[in-house]
């Protein structure tokens, strides 16, 4: 009885402080990660600096929102599974509900023609122009990886399909293979993690028989909720370098086949900005938008849901993989690739129906100063460029 109790105690707590943090976590996945560090490490040493540093390492290496895995993560090793999931509970909801609500908002409401809509797709150029920048300063140092990216953009901008974005990836992995290999890691400190390598095995199995099932089965049956899910959860498990690279897989799944206007989408983009918690929540919208709440919640589960079975069924290997230089190598080739994918969805589609003309570039200017150089809070952006885009059309 004392150790349920004291389990639920432990539950409890990772649940309230989780959820503070959801509700405060503003400014993108490095943000998060500083919020993390400073709660758990230094306030509440859940963990000691080296072993969080180890576990942001682990889902650097991992497709996936890297903040959200590290959540999931320390819950793990606070609480078990079930200690991961409260605290991906706790720092999710708060977001998912924000844009679900937004979303039932523009319900009916012609969003081509709301002035204020597009002063929030103009914040989306100015955060994703400095996602670039600090992306490409940090995973492009060297000229082959600054040859690997230029190739991605060039990939993905001429060859636009569904499995563009995989195959570059794969390809960008092959050539970081070649080129890196002798990477070396003399790190050799060892950690240990409360889930066993059989439940782990499980985890990546269902990880790659979901991968490959779902779309066979979105052909067989033709259902709508099935083909929703299939395609939330294969950009889940796409994304490699944070959240921003979701916007063009998830672009290229919703737009093209009319299920959310370029506008809307865009929009949503926006909006994703001024709340707090992890960048992925912005499926919650897209699902919100063409089936309602429960559009909205599906669409949460279906993205975050490759996010869990990889930090679980990793989580036991990690010591293994961490020393594989080989494996090193190829994770720099695809975050060099990552950077121009995001360049590409930079210019198609946000750039290309966004900056129409001089003032659009000449404000988009002002909001990417506001948060790059002057350090305004993102939602102090995304209210000023809302506000903006009110004020230019009457221009």
């Amino acid at each position: 009885m004392t150790q349920n109790k004291n389990r639920l105690q432990t539950l409890l707590e990772i649940l309230i402080v989780s959820t503070r943090l959801g509700f405060t976590s503003f400014g993108g996945p490095i943000a998060h990660l500083g919020y993390f560090h400073e709660e758990y490490v230094r306030k509440r040493k859940w963990m000691d600096e080296k072993g969080y540093a180890d576990l942001v390492a682990l889902c650097q290496f991992l497709p996936g929102p890297a903040s959200s895995q590290v959540g999931i993560g320390i819950g793990v090793m606070r609480g078990g599974v079930l200690g991961g999931i409260v605290s991906f509970i706790g720092f999710t909801l708060p977001s998912v509900i924000a844009l679900i609500v937004f979303a039932l908002i523009l319900q009916g409401l012609n969003v081509s023609d709301l002035s204020w809509i597009h002063g929030l797709k103009l914040v989306a150029v100015a955060v994703v122009a400095h996602a670039i920048l600090g992306m490409a300063e940090k995973l492009t140092p060297d000229l082959k990886r600054k040859t690997i990216a230029l190739l991605a953009l060039i990939g993905t901008l001429l060859w636009q399909t569904a499995f563009s974005q995989v195959g570059v990836i794969l390809l960008a992995g092959t050539l970081g293979f070649l080129l890196y290999r002798d990477q070396t890691d003399n790190d050799e400190t060892k950690y240990e993690f409360p889930i066993s390598k059989k439940f782990a095995v499980i985890c990546l199995s269902l990880f790659f028989a979901l991968l490959l099932l779902l779309p066979l089965l979105r052909d067989a049956t033709s259902n709508s909720w099935i083909a929703i899910f299939d395609s939330f959860y294969r950009s889940g498990s796409l994304v490699f370098g944070g959240g921003h690279v979701v916007l063009p897989l998830l672009e290229r799944e919703f737009v093209p086949s009319g299920w959310i206007s370029e506008e809307a989408f865009l929009a949503g983009y926006g909006a994703a900005q001024a709340v707090p918690g992890p960048l992925f929540t912005f499926a919650a919208y897209i699902g919100a938008v063409m089936n309602g709440w429960q559009g909205g919640l599906l669409a949460t589960v279906a993205i975050f849901l490759p996010a869990f079975l990889l930090i679980l069924g990793s989580l036991p290997f990690w010591n293994m993989l961490r020393q594989n230089a080989k494996i090193k190598g190829a994770l720099m080739g695809v975050n060099a690739a990552v950077v121009g994918i995001l360049i590409s969805a930079f210019y198609q589609p946000i750039w290309t129906t966004t900056i129409l003309k001089p003032i659009d570039f000449a404000f988009a200017a002002v909001l990417f100063s506001m948060l790059v150089y002057w350090k305004l809070p993102p939602w102090v952006v995304v209210v000023t460029g809302a506000i903006g885009g009110l004020l230019m059309s009457f221009l």
